[in-house]
């Protein structure tokens, strides 16, 4: 047999071969395609045979035991899932972190602490004008007593006698001097950390308020009286050079129930107890008081009294803070 002729038999045994493969396999693939377009079947359909079984309930025990189990794997050396060499790698890293921002928080702070001086402040282009509080403050700023009945008033009469033991002549003549009234106590020219001196401000300069001629500071007798006091500033020079004054008034009731109104020493604030210089530098500094009076107040009637600040840059009718220059309470004295 020649070759061409065993090369064009060997062919056509072939052929019919590949062809059945090729048909086969083309056949699979349209299989395949309608597979994918028939209709899903009703089982199929059913989504509670896809959803996730439950699994079984745990003992009490074998939940202590996987907890035993992971706090520690004795098979594997494991405390809480990790290995010593896992636990050794974080506590370096939070350490180093932790040390980082406190390192650098300490840094901060003491480049703000060396910044700034401890006497004075660093930027002060606005001072606000001072407020005023007063004595006795127990219940807000409501004074109500009968003058007959000692427990209505003898709480306002022990709250002023502790507002007022700073003030005690000897412990004044002990730590503060005289000075000169009507004018500022100017001490700038010493150094900014030395101390400086305050002036004396004696108890028994109020009068009939001082507690020292009458104990119960006139509310035994239905004529209270009250101590207001302005607040502290630092290095502020009240008035511009003119003392502040002091008015009270009735705010609301009858403006004829307060009656006759005494002032104790004076009814300003005298220049001499400015500027302040902080409590670092001022320690022994003791703010002027005004003592008030209310000799001829009409009793069983409630009123309302305003006592404010009077003088250059004082601010005493602000709509948002009613302390800025001016105190109010309530007073109603009984027979």
């Amino acid at each position: 047999m020649r070759d061409e002729d065993y090369l064009s038999l060997t062919r056509g045994e072939l052929m019919p071969h590949k062809v059945i493969l090729k048909h086969g396999q083309e056949l699979e693939e349209e299989q395949e395609e309608l597979a994918e377009h028939q209709p899903l079947e009703q089982e199929d359909l059913n989504f509670e045979r896809w959803k996730r079984r439950p699994l079984p309930k745990r003992t009490l025990h074998q939940k202590i035991d996987d907890l035993k189990t992971y706090l520690w794997n004795a098979e594997t050396n494991e405390f809480m899932g990790r290995s010593g060499k896992s636990w050794s790698l974080i506590l370096l890293f939070y350490a180093a972190l932790y040390t980082f921002l406190a390192a650098m928080f300490g840094g901060c702070l003491f480049c703000l602490m060396w910044s700034i001086s401890p006497y004075h402040p660093t930027f002060n282009d606005r001072v606000m004008p001072p407020g005023m509080t007063m004595a006795p403050h127990l219940e807000g700023h409501d004074i109500a007593f009968n003058a007959s009945d000692r427990k209505s008033w003898k709480k306002y009469a022990r709250s002023m006698d502790e507002y007022l033991r700073p003030y005690n002549d000897g412990a004044q003549e002990k730590k503060n001097i005289r000075c000169a009234p009507d004018r500022y106590f100017m001490q700038d020219d010493l150094e900014e950390s030395a101390e400086r001196k305050a002036c004396q401000f004696r108890r028994s300069w109020l009068g009939d308020c001082s507690g020292l001629q009458d104990p119960h500071y006139g509310y035994s007798q239905g004529r209270p009286c009250v101590l207001l006091r302005m607040n502290r500033i630092l290095g502020y020079l009240p008035g511009q050079g003119k003392p502040i004054n002091v008015t009270c008034g009735v705010k609301k009731g009858p403006p004829e129930a307060l009656g006759e109104i005494q002032f104790f020493p004076k009814s300003f604030f005298d220049l001499t107890y400015y500027p302040y210089y902080g409590k670092l530098r001022h320690v022994n500094y003791s703010s002027p008081v005004v003592a008030v009076r209310f000799a001829g107040v009409q009793q069983d009637t409630h009123i309302q009294v305003q006592c404010k600040l009077n003088g250059k840059g004082i601010v005493n009718d602000s709509p948002t803070d009613r302390y800025l220059g001016s105190v109010t309470f309530s007073l109603d004295v009984g027979a």
